[in-house]
């Protein structure tokens, strides 16, 4: 590996097992957005996705000694995630994954500073579009939703996602399939807007 090239995911948890600290700051550099997204979207409450994410992040450091890369380090990272949902729903009885619309943290996103160019009826325009994707999203299925986020948030592959689930990789193929078909059509009058 060139001494330029970032260590790998697995070379930096195998790093961490041994004991490298440092290590760990950069695995939870690297993927605590994305953990954190899939688990809000997921159970839509703030509180109840930070319990998860310190959790997901407490049981991986708990099972550090045991590690092996057998899988991708994602693959791992988004299993103990995917779990700590399960469990999650269970203890609450609930059945459904469902997916948040992040209404809490719009406050913060919109304190961020705008591009001088950017004009009032743009940005009411970009606002109108993530809330009809974010309420898209929500409308999925729950197993098609499960399946997009873990793509899109994740970056998992499609077998990556059916070993996580516990389905086939058609099964994956499908539900991805199923989910943008659905999500083009209900964002279809945006495309009509464009033109």
């Amino acid at each position: 590996m060139p001494a330029s090239a970032a260590p790998s995911d697995e070379d930096l948890m195998l790093a961490y097992a041994a004991g490298d600290a440092a290590a760990f700051d950069a695995l939870y550099a690297r993927h605590k957005g994305g953990v954190y997204r899939y688990l809000l979207r997921q159970c839509r409450q703030g509180g109840v996705a930070d319990e998860m994410f310190q959790d997901v992040w407490m049981n991986l450091i708990r099972a550090r000694a045991s590690y092996a890369p057998t899988a991708k380090f994602t693959t791992w990272l988004y299993r103990i995630a995917h779990n700590r949902l399960i469990d999650h729903y269970r203890a609450c009885g609930e059945v459904m994954l469902v997916s948040a619309d992040d209404d809490a943290h719009a406050d913060a996103v919109a304190a961020i500073p705008a591009d001088r160019r950017d004009e009032p009826e743009l940005r009411a325009g970009n606002h109108e579009l993530g809330a009809r994707l974010k309420s898209a999203v929500a409308a999925l299925p729950a197993a098609q939703r499960e399946a997009f986020l873990l793509q899109q948030e994740g970056g998992l592959s499609l077998a990556e996602i059916a070993e996580l689930t516990g389905v086939g990789v058609e099964t994956i193929k499908s539900r991805l399939r199923y989910a943008l078909n659905k999500l083009r059509s209900d964002l279809s009058d945006l495309r009509e807007r464009q033109r």
